[in-house]
């Protein structure tokens, strides 16, 4: 493959080396010293793993999306690569935190990115069209499972990828994170995906990172919810990535009477919108 930019390359400004690495369908989660802040937040993701997404799909002067945007991780990942990102989120404290982080950086709102407070469902229409969404979207009530005493803080003082397990996102009953029913998670987030593709360029992709989770103690197959839900808003499915994120603790959550699965990993669940 080429070391260099192929002219005729119209989805990023990667070399045909750096583009064939990106397509391993195997990722490790890489973290750096700027993701330490959003563990003020209850489940972030790292800047390294969003810059790679960023840089797969978009070239330099692009917009990227967040719809449940929470501490900032996507607009500095944008801001990092020279684009230009869009956030959303129903909770002003996170907002603060994220502008906490970009502040750090030098990247102005308004200006290197911008971050709106409220209902994704009601604001994306006031968007105009973007070239890429990247979203990680809340696990439907998980957080509201009070695990105090299960998951703890690392010797280092904050998490490696872990949880306290009491804290959620807020009390906003349009928060997907309070649907009282499955069913009721997967419909909202598929109203706002709807939002969503109304607004993504013809031929542009749309990430969903998410793993799968148990509902009333049942292990669920989230990844093939979310296909079918996203198929459903007319994205055609294009594949997904593992990312794993080996430093998580394991914990003995059915020892030693049955069988229960440690989440290690992230599904990078990819999406396009057809021409």
């Amino acid at each position: 493959m080429s070391d260099e930019i192929y002219p005729k390359n119209k989805l990023n400004d990667l070399t045909g080396k750096e583009w064939l690495l990106l397509t391993k369908s195997f990722w490790l989660s890489e973290k750096c010293v700027d993701d330490k802040d959003a563990f003020k937040h209850p489940a972030p993701f790292l800047i390294k793993d969003i810059m790679k997404l960023i840089s797969m799909f978009t070239k330099s002067g692009m917009t990227v999306l967040d719809p449940f945007c929470g501490s900032g991780t996507t607009l500095i990942a944008a801001n990092n690569l020279e684009r230009i990102g869009i956030g959303i989120d129903l909770n002003n404290q996170y907002k603060e935190l994220a502008i906490e982080r970009l502040q750090k950086k030098g990247y102005l709102e308004n200006e290197n990115y911008f971050y709106h407070i409220g209902d994704s469902y009601k604001i994306i229409k006031n968007i105009k069209q973007v070239e890429y969404i990247v979203t990680s979207p809340p696990y439907h009530n998980i957080l509201k499972n009070k695990g105090g005493g299960l998951r703890k803080k690392s010797e280092k003082g904050f998490r490696n990828g872990s949880r306290i397990g009491v804290e959620y996102y807020s009390e906003h009953e349009n928060d997907l994170g309070n649907k009282e029913s499955y069913s009721d998670f997967l419909h909202s987030f598929k109203q706002i995906m709807k939002k969503c593709f109304s607004i993504l360029g013809a031929g542009k992709y749309t990430t969903i990172i998410i793993s799968d989770f148990t509902v009333d103690k049942v292990e669920v197959c989230v990844l093939s919810d979310v296909v079918k839900l996203m198929n459903n808003c007319g994205f055609d499915f294009v594949g997904t990535t593992v990312l794993l994120q080996d430093n998580k603790p394991l914990y003995p959550f059915g020892y030693p009477y049955a069988y229960k699965i440690n989440h290690q990993h992230q599904n990078i669940i990819n999406f396009r919108k057809p021409k």
